[in-house]
């Protein structure tokens, strides 16, 4: 059996030779140009061999508004989006890379050897106090989703939303209206924590590691006093296994692969554009452009990055603005903008409803607690006698 596919795979490699010697022999008046016949027998034999020659054009432009048209045609059901913290600066947490204002540029006050070292499981376990002094400025539940969380909300209202895989761990997704079985964390959560010892591994909730965080107190476990750490993911540690089991099912099914707000620069996140299939359109709503496909990978006619700009490109869309413009954009294109205004405004609402209702209910607590500490008319009448 293999002997035959091998004898086919010989014959079509043959084929390809003759018919470049042929088109070469066409044009002998044309001026040669040495190594492009071998080059185009190259991009044929790895494209065919694996699998990589381009999918069929499903988009009518490569532009937003072709993005817009193609989901609005019914045969786009099977959206996943791929976002990174981006998304969440306009809520006001600062992202990581960003010249001048990005988390890794301002964390000189924690002495740390490098920016990433506060990520890195290896240095926390022996220096934890400038993590838990950056998890009080950026903790989950200061801040609320921006315009982009909410447009994700709309895909999964709208029912198209197969999957959103974060790279965040701010929690919005959560809070905008997504839940556990519509994200995947790929970053990991503040939802819970877990004693670091692997020998102990005791969870403990988001309550209580509030509670140790904002006490400044850093987090120790009750059972074997070890550090506790917040379930995201640091540099040195596996990512959840969800993650990697719900890749499997959601990528080979996507009709529409929505990136935003990441750099697509951290590993093994950023290799997912790779896995969708090769007809499914992508576009990448950001402030400039990345993950696109390297050089060699670009002249060889195959690779998983995404491709803007090359006579081969087919698929792939870029948006440059930032994630929220991008998002209204699409938005007034369907015809989802007015829904859109309106949902952020309403959750907005609640949420400021809501916050003002526990400021209260402190505020009461701390006057009931005041009064019954306060001496009454005869204690005080009694000092003066």
């Amino acid at each position: 059996m293999s002997g035959s596919r091998e004898s086919t795979k010989s014959a079509e490699e043959a084929t390809d030779r003759a018919d470049l010697k042929a088109e070469s022999d066409d044009s002998s008046e044309e001026e040669e140009v040495p190594g492009d016949t071998e080059m185009d027998f190259l991009r044929s034999l790895f494209s065919r061999t694996l699998g990589l020659s381009p999918g069929e054009k499903v988009l009518d432009e490569l532009s937003l508004e072709g993005v817009a048209s193609y989901i609005q045609s019914g045969k786009c059901k099977n959206v996943i989006c791929m976002v990174g913290a981006g998304i969440s600066t306009s809520a006001g947490i600062p992202d990581f890379r960003s010249p001048g204002t990005g988390l890794y540029a301002n964390l000189q006050h924690y002495n740390l050897p490098y920016p990433e070292a506060i990520f890195q499981i290896d240095y926390f376990k022996k220096h934890p106090e400038p993590f838990f002094a950056l998890a009080r400025e950026l903790y989950p539940g200061q801040f609320k989703p921006t315009l982009c969380h909410y447009f994700i909300r709309m895909l999964k209202d709208k029912g198209i939303l197969k999957r959103c895989y974060s790279q965040n761990i701010d929690t919005l997704e959560r809070v905008a209206g997504l839940e556990g079985e519509d994200l995947i964390e790929a970053h990991g959560t503040f939802h819970t924590s877990h004693c670091v010892s692997q020998f102990c591994s005791k969870e403990y909730s988001m309550a209580w590691m509030k509670d140790k965080i904002f006490s400044e107190v850093i987090p120790k476990c009750d059972a074997c006093n070890s550090l506790v750490k917040p379930d995201i993911v640091f540099f040195g540690e596996n990512l959840p296994s969800r993650f990697f089991t719900s890749i499997k099912n959601d990528f080979p099914n996507c009709d529409l692969l929505i990136i935003m707000g990441t750099s697509l620069q951290v590993q093994p996140f950023a290799s997912l554009v790779s896995r969708v299939p090769k007809n499914c359109p992508r576009v990448l709503i950001n402030m400039e452009k990345t993950g696109q496909a390297s050089f060699a990978a670009g002249l060889l006619g195959f690779g998983g990055g995404l491709d803007f700009d090359s006579d081969g490109a087919y698929r792939d869309v870029v948006y440059l603005s930032t994630c929220d413009d991008g998002c209204m954009a699409l938005a007034d294109l369907l015809g989802w903008k007015a829904e859109l205004e309106e949902l952020v405004k309403r959750e907005h609402a609640a949420i400021d409803s809501k916050d003002a209702s526990k400021k209260d209910a402190t505020a009461n607590q701390s006057s009931e607690c005041s009064d019954k500490s306060s001496p009454g008319p005869e204690a005080r009448k009694s000092d003066y006698q």
